[in-house]
């Protein structure tokens, strides 16, 4: 069935008015267009079509409004020089979107022809692809549930869709250094959970604790493991590094953690500079203590939305640890700045990620 998915288009009869590029946030403004398609039991994936951006109608009973069957990924289109368009290494997003579906009970989509798509939803609205600095235009696929009925049990029918939203800088603070907050009230996720899949649920009850650590004048919370709640896990949005006796430590994907696509390409970029990376279990105990004795030369963490974000301060129990005084680290930026080269077209790509549109 999905070699006979034809995807139809229905342009917009009239566009929007473009928002300021210095005001654009993040999140708040849609593109003209929107790419949507079904699935269900019977016919597979049907109905591909890009039409102009709208809402939808759902039944108060389907699915994912009560069983919370959606997943979700980001990626990001970028404008280059002599206004070129690329995505990101979009195909792995769609892969990484194929995992969560299995994990979920939810159908797997073709990668080749949901990348077809994209380019050309992207080539569509390439006017609403930012040309200002360190802005680009974030993609948001997504797949949930829509079956009108109340038995918990995978739906037979599901809606896929794309939005896009040109953005600027995530945090306020833009490349500045933050202050996170380590949660030891709530955890995040188990290993055999989904705390490894993009899926609704987690950032619904990451909510309570990144309100709490907004009020102490942090930016973000770092979850600890659930079972011991002593090992570092990730960032609310993020993945985590410390960078550390000149050595660039993660935490592993062991179950818990989503593996992040700039995670990854960090990891790669680290290696190829011939920097030592070890994957393995960091405890929260040698995160403060290497604060304390000066060998935490820094930590960030890493996102699609943020790309790069240095942290400059945990606060963990009412106690502050100040890492490479408050001051954003030589390697952080060096690895924003080799990114946004590759992303936006301005170096070469040695590891084939960056993928042109039109």
């Amino acid at each position: 069935m999905w070699k006979d998915l034809d995807i139809s288009l229905e342009k917009a009869v009239s566009m929007k008015d473009m928002p300021a590029e210095e005001n654009l946030g993040f999140g708040r403004y849609f593109t003209d267009h929107m790419f949507l398609m079904e699935w269900n039991r019977d016919r597979g994936w049907n109905n591909a079509k890009i039409s102009p951006y709208t809402s939808f109608s759902m039944d108060p009973a389907s699915t994912v409004l009560h069983y919370g069957q959606a997943i979700f990924e980001g990626l990001k289109a970028y404008r280059g020089k002599d206004d070129q368009i690329f995505l990101f290494r979009p195909e792995d997003n769609f892969k990484r979107m194929n995992k969560a579906a299995v994990r979920m009970s939810m159908p797997r989509f073709p990668v080749d022809q949901m990348l077809k798509a994209l380019k050309g939803l992207v080539y569509l609205d390439r006017r609403w692809v930012p040309s200002a600095q360190g802005a680009s235009l974030y993609v948001r696929p997504t797949m949930i549930g829509v079956d009108p009925f109340l038995g918990l049990k995978p739906a037979d029918n599901y809606l896929f869709y794309i939005i896009m939203s040109p953005v600027g800088a995530y945090y306020a603070e833009g490349f500045s250094p933050t202050r996170i907050s380590v949660c030891t009230d709530y955890v995040r996720a188990v290993k055999g959970g989904v705390g490894d899949v993009k899926t609704a649920g987690n950032y619904a009850a990451s909510m309570l604790a990144s309100e709490q650590a907004v009020e102490r004048g942090c930016t973000q919370v770092l979850w600890l493991d659930a079972c011991e709640r002593r090992y570092v896990e990730e960032v609310g949005t993020s993945n985590i590094f410390f960078f550390i006796n000149d050595k660039l430590i993660t935490p592993p994907l062991s179950g818990s953690i989503l593996g992040g696509i700039t995670r990854d390409s960090v990891i790669k970029l680290a290696q190829s500079w011939d920097i030592e990376v070890e994957e393995r279990p960091v405890a929260i105990a040698e995160v403060l203590e290497a604060s304390q004795s000066g060998t935490l030369q820094e930590s960030f963490a890493t996102g699609t939305a943020a790309v790069i974000s240095p942290v400059g301060e945990l606060l963990y129990q009412d106690v502050s640890y100040q890492i490479n005084k408050g001051e954003t680290g030589p390697l952080a930026v060096r690895l924003y700045e080799e990114l946004q080269a590759i992303q936006y077209g301005r170096k070469k790509d040695p590891f084939g990620w960056r993928v042109t549109v039109g």
